[in-house]
């Protein structure tokens, strides 16, 4: 286990001239350009990382086979996370035109972006969601703290839809700030769940200027000790993470977040949660 590949399990590509990123505003100006293989390469092989799992940016099909086709010509992405509409009665259809595509692993609605907290407990997105599990596909949980209710009791009625909560499911620690127990508590019912597992990624942003390992540790620690190194992963949530530092800083501080667990541990957090979870083709 200790050799296990080394996964970013979350990760972004985005080609401004497709047109689809509505959430691109001034506010994330810093990134609104493209971001493509050729620019996570260095980074990847700098930290001895060999594949990645790219997450869709962009609530479209289109986007979806945007990256299905980056990953066709783009070795190191092992997985790919899109989107689809999860209202729509033709949804089985689009998956398994989209599931021709080895690569393609799953789905992410942005649960984030819509109003409705109880959105995702609507029966005909979980009749579609229904149709994911049985497909063998997974659900990525872009959710923040209101949500973590109503996810849980999503997760029970479908115990066979593997899901995994992106980015810790957003705890509100800006400015050092604390999590609260709203979210302990509701990430600890979602870890009791075990279909359920956990990405430690995105933290940086959400801690805000000045993050450090000793502002995350304690929203690490309540994840890992809940769910267990065997249901959490790493990613880096580049190149989102370049509006909160970089992918050399986000790495170093890691290895502080996890310097407490054992090597057959970090490796189930640094690749084999993700590969197992995804399902991810080995490296030769």
């Amino acid at each position: 286990m200790s050799s296990s590949p080394r996964i970013d399990a979350h990760q972004h590509f985005w080609q401004i001239s497709r047109g689809d990123y509505d959430w691109m505003t001034d506010e994330v100006a810093d990134i609104r350009h493209d971001f493509l293989p050729p620019d996570l390469s260095p980074l990847l092989a700098q930290h001895g990382i060999v594949g990645t799992v790219v997450v869709q940016a962009a609530a479209t099909v289109a986007e979806t086979e945007f990256l299905i086709g980056l990953a066709d010509k783009t070795a190191f992405i092992k997985g790919v996370v899109g989107w689809v509409d999860l209202e729509d009665p033709a949804c089985p259809a689009v998956l398994d035109r989209l599931c021709a595509a080895p690569v393609f692993k799953g789905v992410r609605p942005m649960l984030q972006d819509i109003a409705d907290t109880n959105w995702i407990a609507q029966p005909a997105v979980k009749a579609n969601l229904a149709a994911l599990a049985e497909r063998g596909l997974r659900l990525d949980a872009l959710v923040v703290p209101r949500h973590l209710d109503v996810l849980a009791r999503v997760a029970a009625d479908l115990p066979e839809l593997p899901i995994v909560i992106d980015h810790c499911a957003k705890p509100v620690i800006a400015g050092g700030a604390d999590a609260g127990d709203t979210w302990r508590d509701g990430m600890a019912r979602l870890a009791a769940l075990p279909n359920v597992m956990c990405k430690v990624s995105g933290l940086a942003n959400e801690a805000g200027p000045g993050w450090s390992a000793e502002a995350l540790q304690p929203v690490v620690d309540h994840v890992v000790k809940h769910f267990g190194p065997e249901r959490v992963m790493w990613g880096s949530d580049w190149p989102v993470l370049n509006l909160a530092g970089a992918y050399d800083q986000w790495r170093a501080v890691s290895e502080q977040l996890f310097s407490g667990l054992s090597g057959k541990d970090r490796a189930h957090i640094y690749g084999a949660t993700a590969t197992e979870f995804y399902e991810l083709e080995q490296p030769a």
